[in-house]
């Protein structure tokens, strides 16, 4: 409802926001991008509850990180395949910080390989990270996001990009994307926004990892930008997101340097 100058903030909702600090969850927040999400949140003024699946070292380093800065964030482990670890990951936050006002999905598998030769259990792996994980975090917070709140999954360009040797892992994010869109429409009249970032090629341990340095350097040469991104750059993108751009939703958001 507007306010009695009429400009269309809720009185309530304002009340809200700047007495207390918004609270992000963000899935995959031990490591590479997540790591950098959970940091940025939290420079931001977030509260971060920073959920890992099996490094709590990794994690309590990511929330010292944040703390060290004058931030507020706290580590929960839990299997974003799993519902009851995922329902007990969103009351651990509201216990601490009172609800959930963005929840970022980082945590992701990728397993490489040509489709013919592809190991059935590792897409199923994969799958059920992916597509099962984001899937039930996804249910959760559309339960429990506060007003005016986001929702942020992560896909992948490779989805449009087709790049040999993805076919598994870029299945698994066209799901995310699909999940996105419609999530986005069925949580109509709930001020919530609901979207994707699709990276393109990321310095990260997880896209690195066994790439020798001919195929790094051709892979940074395709943005005209001339380079890869970095976890800051998606961060940033994550940050808007969470942030000051509400009237983005229902997208998925391509940050890969202008790669087509």
């Amino acid at each position: 409802m507007a306010d009695a100058e009429g400009n269309g903030t809720d009185p309530s909702l304002e009340a809200i926001m700047t007495t207390s600090p918004r609270v992000a969850i963000v899935t995959g927040g031990s490591r590479g991008i997540g790591r950098e999400v959970a940091g940025r949140l939290g420079a931001d003024g977030f509260a971060v509850v920073v959920t890992y699946s099996g490094s709590k070292s990794e994690a309590d380093n990511a929330v010292a990180r944040i703390t060290a800065a004058g931030g507020a964030a706290i580590a929960v482990q839990a299997d974003v395949a799993e519902e009851a670890e995922v329902a007990a990951l969103f009351d651990a936050a509201e216990r601490a910080y009172g609800g959930v006002d963005v929840v970022v999905h980082a945590a992701g598998v990728m397993i490489l390989g040509p489709l013919a030769d592809f190991d059935l259990d590792d897409l199923d792996r994969m799958h059920r990270t992916n597509i099962r994980g984001t899937f039930v975090v996804d249910q959760q917070a559309a339960r429990r996001v506060r007003k005016g709140g986001a929702i942020i999954n992560f896909s992948t360009s490779v989805t449009k990009l087709g790049l040999p040797t993805y076919a598994a892992y870029a299945a698994s994010k066209g799901a995310v994307d699909a999940m996105t869109l419609i999530l986005a429409r069925e949580l109509r009249g709930r001020d919530v926004t609901v979207n994707a970032v699709a990276p393109g090629p990321t310095a990260t341990d997880l896209f690195l990892r066994g790439k020798d340095e001919e195929t790094i350097a051709q892979l940074a040469a395709r943005p005209p930008l001339e380079r890869l991104g970095t976890p800051d750059d998606i961060a940033e993108v994550v940050a808007f997101l969470a942030g000051p751009g509400r009237w983005v939703n229902g997208q998925v958001v391509y940050a890969n340097g202008g790669i087509a």
